[in-house]
This record gives C-alpha cells, sequence and structure tokens, in this order.
C-alpha cells in the first residue's frame, strides 16, 4: 500500500468513527454546528501555542483534534442536506485551482508578492466588494490588524520603504504623548490604538508577525516570573514582603536560565 493509499484510509477510518459516535454517543449526539464553535476556537489556540513552542508531536495530536472538528461540521452538514465532506474537500479544491492561475492556467508571476496581488484581484471578480471582506469580525485585534494590512497592501495600497513606517510610528507615539499630557483619556485611547497599529505595520516591514513576537515575550515572561516565585517560596518568603531589588536579583537570574 503506497503512502496516498494509507493516507485515504486513515481519512476513511476517522469518517467512519465520526458516523458511529454521531448515531452512538450521547454527547456526540446532542452538538450542533454552534455547540462546536468555541470548542474550535479553543483547539486552533491550542495549535497556536503548539506551533509557537515547536513541538511537532503536540501539533500533530492538535491537526488531529482540528480535522475531526472538520469532519464534525461536514457530518452536521450532511443531516441537514446542506453540504458534507465531499462538498467542503471540493469546494476548497475548486477555490485552489481558480485562485492560482500561474498554477493552473497560463498566467506568469515572478515572486510571492505578485502572487498575493492577483488573489485579491480574483476574489474582487468573485464578487467581493472590498478587499477587506474577508477579514472575520470575531478575530483578535492585533490578529485583525495584521490581517487588514496585508491585504491593502496586496493592492498596492502601502509604504514603500520600512524608514517611512518607522518615521510614521515616530509621529503617532509624539501625538500619544501630546495627549497624555493633556489628560484626554479619550484621545489617549485613540492615539494608544494608533500607536499599535503602526506598530504591526512595522513588525511586517520587519517580517516579523506581530502576534507571534508578543506571545513569544508573554512565554518568555511567565516563564521569568515564575522562576521568581518559586525561589521566594524557596526561602519562605511571601512575593508582596519582598522588596523590587530583592525581587531583581532573582529576575536577572532568570534571564541566565
Amino acid at each position: 500500500m503506497n503512502t496516498r493509499e494509507v493516507q485515504l484510509k486513515a481519512f476513511d477510518r476517522l469518517l467512519n468513527i465520526m458516523d458511529d459516535l454521531r448515531a452512538q454517543c450521547p454527547w456526540d449526539k446532542k452538538q450542533t454546528i454552534d455547540s462546536l464553535r468555541h470548542l474550535t476556537i479553543e483547539e486552533t489556540y491550542e495549535l497556536g501555542d503548539a506551533i509557537l513552542d515547536k513541538d511537532m508531536d503536540e501539533i500533530r495530536k492538535e491537526l488531529g483534534d482540528l480535522l475531526l472538528h472538520i469532519v464534525f461540521y461536514a457530518k452536521i452538514g450532511s443531516e441537514t442536506k446542506d453540504f458534507d465532506i465531499a462538498d467542503v474537500a471540493n469546494g476548497i479544491c475548486e477555490k485552489l485551482i481558480h485562485r492560482h492561475p500561474h498554477i493552473y492556467g497560463d498566467v506568469k508571476v515572478a515572486n510571492e508578492e505578485e502572487v498575493k496581488q492577483n488573489w485579491e484581484a480574483l476574489k474582487l471578480k468573485e464578487g467581493k466588494k472590498s478587499v477587506l471582506e474577508g477579514v472575520p469580525k470575531s478575530l483578535p485585534a492585533m490578529v485583525k490588524s495584521n490581517r487588514i494590512q496585508d491585504k491593502v497592501a496586496a493592492v498596492g495600497f502601502d509604504w514603500e520603504q520600512p524608514d517611512q513606517v518607522w518615521e510614521k510610528l515616530q509621529e503617532e507615539l509624539q501625538e500619544l504623548q501630546d495627549e497624555v499630557e493633556d489628560s484626554n483619556q479619550d484621545q489617549v485611547e485613540a492615539e494608544f490604538g494608533d500607536v499599535l497599529f503602526s506598530m504591526i505595520n512595522y513588525a511586517r516591514f520587519l517580517n516579523v508577525n506581530p502576534e507571534n513576537a508578543l506571545e513569544r515575550t508573554n512565554k518568555k515572561f511567565i516563564k521569568r516570573f515564575q522562576y521568581l516565585e518559586a525561589q521566594s517560596e524557596r526561602l519562605g518568603k511571601n512575593l508582596k514582603e519582598m522588596t523590587l531589588e530583592e525581587m531583581e536579583v532573582y529576575w536577572q537570574e532568570a534571564k541566565t536560565l
């Protein structure tokens, strides 16, 4: 049996198990598309954590969890006669073929940027009224900001050089400082948002994913703070009873680990 046959057999096994669960398991029988939604979001974040940790075994497991959710939604769709797993697979196949004319047609592209520009142009031809139409409203603000800027850049609405973005960021920082000095809280929030938006834009020019970068710092901070907590417990001290100078000693130690 070749690799593709093994893969198809495994997928068929999952579809059969899903049929069994839907027919026989009290919990699985009760689920709806709405009830699965928040669980799917959690699974997606768990996959994201595994990717940031570069834990390939965990990535494999989390991909399995997400694949189960895809099959689950398709099973429910088949019961309501709206769609099934074949419709789902064929739908994405048709979309990929249509949006890759440089592979399945006679369009020529020179680089990745031209591929992205063609992709956005094709979506507009499909009837979308805005290049921002495909950005989910429920995305976290930082991820949404990054996607917005990616999409408008793909149609040419972009800065030309990183130093221009850096200058814009400095301008936004000064505007924020001005509002802070004027103690205008509503405007402080507005300008703070502008600073974050500019930072995310600058990250794009540096080829840095801002969400990954911030989460990397979150993980680093958690590790160092938990080391500080462990050391204070070892000394029989409560963190609240320690001075900042005492904490700093262990914080610096944590940086070397």
